[in-house]
């Protein structure tokens, strides 16, 4: 709470702005989740932190509001990793199932190269977009300039430069 006086002297109590308003429940029930992982299946939890480390770089790395290239990032290595967190969970998730699941380096390549192909999308789909809408705004130019010669034709306005 901030302190501001007002004209006639009294101060008046206002709120701080609200930052993040819900972000601090949520980051903390995200803590309680990964601390509840790691009491109960640590193994797995090693496992999970292994395979998500470029995303967790991401995050550290990414200083835009929102942090897209992270959360893409994340989103497409998140996608990687069921198959092997799967394997892990339905098999006991002991110290030998983790260790035979994270020896192939199919696991944690495919993984990691999924991390790559969401920060490789994050920075080429700009490029495409943006190359998309400029081939369509010069095709809608040149209809409308077609478009607009027939109509100086069909009245016999002649060329603005004439007039």
């Amino acid at each position: 709470m901030k302190a501001s006086r007002r004209p006639g002297g009294a101060q008046a109590v206002l709120p701080d702005a609200k930052r993040g308003e819900g972000r601090g429940s949520l980051l903390w029930l995200q803590g309680l989740a990964c601390g509840a992982m790691v009491a109960l299946a640590p193994m797995a939890a090693a496992a999970v932190a292994v395979l998500l480390t470029p995303s967790v770089l991401a995050v550290f790395l990414d200083r835009q509001p929102g942090r897209p290239v992270a959360r893409a990032i994340f989103l497409c290595q998140a996608a990687a990793c069921v198959a092997p967190v799967r394997a892990i969970w339905s098999g006991d998730h002991t110290a030998g199932v983790v260790s035979a699941v994270m020896s192939h380096p199919y696991e944690i390549g495919s993984a990691w190269c999924a991390a790559a192909g969401g920060w490789l999308l994050t920075q080429l789909l700009p490029i495409a977009v943006s190359a998309v809408m400029e081939a369509a705004a010069i095709t809608r130019a040149a209809g409308l300039r077609r478009r607009r010669e027939r109509i100086e034709a069909e009245w016999d306005l002649g060329s603005p430069d004439n007039a």
